[in-house]
């Protein structure tokens, strides 16, 4: 999870919850009743203000303005105040297209009619994108995001220290019990685990559920469809609570990247955690001795969810007859595009399936290969939930649970009708 990413999570503010800020109001729009569908013009606001990122989309929008000869009016905002205030700029006046993410994010704001559906764009980049990456830019069977980068959350272990002790990959939640159970007898702490800052638990309550319950129920939970208090729920923390033996017992004072920093020290045998480990772990001696595996299957058959959060584009509801927009969306769906973004911040993957990938480490490679092959991306929890269900409720009963193995799921159901009614 990059910086960015990990800022996002400190907000505890219900989606639209807060007015909007003058900084962003001044700042945005265009066209109040939307550009003509003949249009050589179109807009972008982006949230990604950080200054590798800020030069990734740069890149992006010389690209196509070179390209097509329309031009695009580049808006960024810190990320932040276009997160706690979209509400509010989608309903004023947004630029054409907006940087956002999939998900519970799009969908809410999909549903509540402030953005555009672009099935026509999808007919020309559709091809570029896995049903995954596809089913997690749609809503009530339309397309509403154009992904842009991504990167799988997985098992990391170090091949050296497996081939010492002759340990294989398990398949199953039996076998990795029965893994965790000989590393721990082995003198290593089975399961590197950071979560001072609240947030890594998450990841593992995702792949818990999914494996569990299934991608469907993962989805309607966070979206509550489904109720906290469920024997479904139970299940999941059951199944965590036999896990609790073999996680750092130092999580909860511990961050992701001192976890992190155990596995290349070879004290953990394994870490659950992002691809984005890679920006912690940069010695080459160490990044060549890593790989992964999917989370094991527990009692839903196989490992075809994924968890690998999607970044990527949507168009504002009163652009959705500007072509100069839609042929933008377009190029950002292409590999050329996703590939010039790239070559400023080559910390995430690129989505589209023409992209270049030559230039991949073993470790991109075989994580664009779980990425493209899964039949479901789910998003990390904040992003499929309610961000106030994720920060307000999530963090201190997963931090909570991890000190007694107790959770209150009845209390989580209480707060999520809460705050779920109040959205």
């Amino acid at each position: 999870m990059n910086q960015s990413r990990r800022t996002l999570l400190k907000s505890a503010v219900a989606l639209g919850a807060v007015p909007v800020l003058p900084a962003l109001a001044a700042c945005s729009g265009g066209d109040p009743a939307g550009a003509p569908e003949n249009s050589k013009a179109t807009s972008l606001g982006s949230g990604l203000a950080d200054a590798v990122p800020k030069s990734g989309i740069q890149a992006m929008v010389d690209g196509f303005q070179r390209s097509s000869g329309d031009t695009v009016r580049l808006n960024v905002m810190p990320r932040q105040q276009l997160i706690d205030n979209v509400s509010t700029y989608l309903q004023s006046n947004p630029e054409d297209v907006i940087t956002w993410f999939a998900g519970y994010r799009m969908r809410y704001y999909a549903g509540k009619g402030l953005l555009a559906p672009i099935d026509d764009v999808w007919e020309k980049v559709g091809k570029n994108f896995g049903t995954g990456l596809a089913d997690a830019s749609s809503y009530e069977g339309k397309k509403y995001l154009v992904p842009n980068y991504n990167y799988p959350w997985v098992v990391f272990y170090r091949k050296s220290v497996w081939q010492q002790h002759g340990y294989e990959v398990p398949a199953t939640w039996d076998a990795l019990l029965a893994l965790c159970a000989r590393m721990k007898k082995d003198g290593l702490t089975p399961i590197a685990f950071g979560d001072k800052d609240g947030w890594p638990a998450m990841g593992t309550f995702d792949y818990l559920n999914m494996r569990t319950n299934g991608y469907q129920f993962h989805v309607d939970l966070c979206a509550h469809k489904e109720s906290w208090d469920s024997p479904k729920v139970q299940a999941v923390f059951d199944n965590w609570k036999q896990l609790l033996p073999y996680q750092d017992t130092g999580a909860l004072g511990a961050t992701w990247q001192q976890a992190a920093r155990s596995l290349a020290s070879k004290k953990s045998g394994m870490y659950l955690i992002g691809t984005f480990l890679l920006q912690e772990l940069t010695d080459k001696a160490v990044v060549d001795d890593l790989d992964f595996f999917a989370f094991p299957e527990i009692a839903v058959e196989g490992t075809d969810a994924v968890e690998a959060p999607i970044d990527g584009f949507v168009m504002a509801k009163r652009a959705e007859k500007n072509q100069a927009a839609k042929d933008f969306l377009a190029y950002l769906g292409t590999g050329k595009a996703q590939d010039a973004y790239a070559a400023k911040d080559p910390s995430n993957l690129q989505t589209a399936a023409d992209a270049d990938r030559s230039t991949f480490s073993p470790i991109q490679k075989k994580a664009a290969e779980l990425i493209a092959n899964a039949k479901s991306v789910s998003q990390f929890f904040d992003r499929d939930a309610l961000p106030a269900m994720a920060n307000n409720v999530m963090i201190p009963a997963l931090q909570s649970f991890l000190k007694d193995g107790k959770i209150d799921i009845k209390g989580l159901e209480t707060q999520a009708k809460t705050l779920y009614a109040s959205a």
